[in-house]
């Protein structure tokens, strides 16, 4: 490793697209020494995004995809070839979502049989050529509720079991403080011959790994008070005692900064007529279609496709993509370029790990890092007192 590198623990990121969960993990203090993406739009997003991001924070280092090919194809012996020029270190992690699409309750449901299903396989399939010091994965919840796909999946675990210690937990981006109902699941395995067995044995229900809570918003969904559906176009009070930062008002950008404002005056222009859709309620999310926002409640979980980007509260037009950025908990120095399609900028953010909830993960994983598998000569502050 560099020496920029050498006081960071490497990571390689597989399934980077925008780099959200990335930037998760480096603002945690990780360096993240290798990406994949296979779709080459994605790979030029990602490329503007955190290049523009990592110049804010005063750093020279221009951010590409290491390699774009499919993950089903690049051999391990060319990953560590590429993410390790230097030699491999004793310790590195290995992070990644494989495509959820066919996990997810509203997607095709073919679970591991489906072509997206089969790199969750993969993936698994890697950490056990690789054989990172610990990994984190994270995908739909769809994957542990479905009775065929929870079997095949603890098969799957089994298999890494050999060598990994493994806990995993469900968390919803909205109890770590972005304006948007996401649940996930986060795997996080740890390499046995780095962690003292008694950490795992001596655990409640099997649970050894401190997964991340934020008191201040936990179990948020039932914790405020918030907006109620109401008419579109009509005049609406804050509720009381309700944090501003996980409303949608929040992401939302004046009219009057939309060309001052990067990637704000980027939206999809609406062909219907506004009378046609006044009927649709502020707050009506729950429409296959043409679900219109409130301003005073979260997001439900961005997935956009077919042009399929949710309404604005209160004005009749689309969100933006710094709206929906934002909505991501996207840094706003994340610049995208742009000449590249909507389409693939909506799809891109939308598939994303909110940063806010990667970062989160991030910071406990590195604090457990630091205190029972990394032995430093040299603890940082921070993390003295765990």
């Amino acid at each position: 490793m560099n020496k920029r590198a050498e006081n960071k623990i490497p990571i390689l990121s597989f399934f980077s697209g925008g780099g959200f969960m990335d930037m998760g993990f480096e603002q945690a203090g990780f360096e993240v020494v290798w990406t994949n993406e296979f779709d080459e739009t994605f790979a030029k997003l990602h490329a503007a995004g955190i290049t523009s991001w990592r110049k804010s924070k005063g750093s020279g280092l221009k951010a590409e995809i290491f390699n774009t090919k499919s993950i089903t194809e690049v051999s391990s012996n060319d990953i560590i070839t590429e993410a390790f020029p230097h030699g491999k270190p004793k310790h590195f992690g290995m992070i990644g979502g494989p495509p959820c699409q066919d996990f997810s309750m509203n997607g095709s449901r073919k679970g591991f049989e489906g072509e997206r299903g089969k790199l969750t396989v993969v993936f698994f399939d890697k950490i056990i050529d690789l054989k990172p010091t610990f990994f984190v994965m994270e995908n739909v919840t769809g994957l542990t509720k479905s009775k065929d796909t929870k079997k095949f999946l603890q098969t799957l675990l089994r298999r890494v079991e050999k060598e990994y210690y493994i806990d995993y937990e469900t968390l919803n981006a909205l109890d770590f403080g972005v304006p948007q109902h996401r649940e996930r699941v986060f795997f996080v395995g740890v390499k046995k011959e780095f962690l003292d067995k008694k950490i795992v044995e001596k655990s409640y229900f099997g649970k050894w790994f401190p997964f991340p809570m934020n008191e201040t918003y936990q179990n948020a969904t039932t914790k405020y008070n918030w907006g109620e559906r109401v008419k579109y176009g009509t005049a609406i009070d804050k509720p009381k005692d309700l944090p501003i930062e996980l409303c949608v008002e929040n992401c939302l950008v004046p009219t009057t900064e939309i060309n001052s404002t990067p990637n704000a005056n980027e939206f999809f222009n609406l062909r219907v007529k506004e009378d046609m859709l006044q009927n649709i309620d502020e707050g009506e999310t729950n429409r296959p279609s043409f679900k219109r926002l409130h301003r005073f409640k979260y997001s439900p979980t961005t997935c956009y496709g077919n042009n399929e980007v949710h309404l604005h509260p209160y004005i009749h037009r689309r969100l933006s993509v710094r709206e929906v950025l934002r909505i991501q908990g996207v840094p706003e120095e994340y610049l995208l370029p742009t000449e590249i399609s909507l389409s693939k900028k909506f799809k891109m953010i939308g598939n994303g790990v909110p940063v806010p909830l990667a970062h989160a993960v991030a910071i406990n994983l590195k604090i457990f890092l630091y205190k029972n598998v990394i032995v430093l000569q040299k603890v940082p502050t921070q993390y003295i007192g765990y």
